[in-house]
């Protein structure tokens, strides 16, 4: 596996993780199609939410979630109703979160999470 990809697996673990505090249920992690790819997917309470997962090991290139451009939750949201469309999942509502994780040299792994990203 490649340095970047074990980046960017941990901090999908992280996210999972910290999801998971909150109460949420994950319902599938790096589900893939045609047309792309979701990181997350989990129901706070009633409602689904799609996450993105950003992660970086330093803020040389900006914070992780400068990288969720327009065209990027474009793509999410697409991905939202083809995950919707394979899946028995009833919903009172759909919306997509970022979750922004910074790996920092030592301690723990940096958490930002923003809801409801349009």
């Amino acid at each position: 596996m490649r340095a970047k990809d074990a980046v960017g697996r941990h901090g999908e673990d992280v996210a999972a993780a910290h999801v998971e505090a909150r109460g949420w249920r994950v319902l599938d992690r790096n589900w893939r199609c045609r047309e792309g790819e979701v990181d997350l997917v989990a129901l706070d309470g009633d409602e689904l939410v799609v996450v993105e997962v950003k992660t970086r090991r330093s803020t040389s290139y900006g914070y992780p979630a400068e990288a969720v451009t327009r065209t990027k939750l474009a793509r999410v949201r697409r991905l939202a109703a083809l995950w919707l469309a394979a899946h028995d999942v009833r919903a009172a509502s759909v919306r997509v979160d970022v979750v922004a994780v910074l790996l920092p040299r030592s301690g723990a792994a940096v958490v930002e999470h923003l809801v409801g990203v349009v």
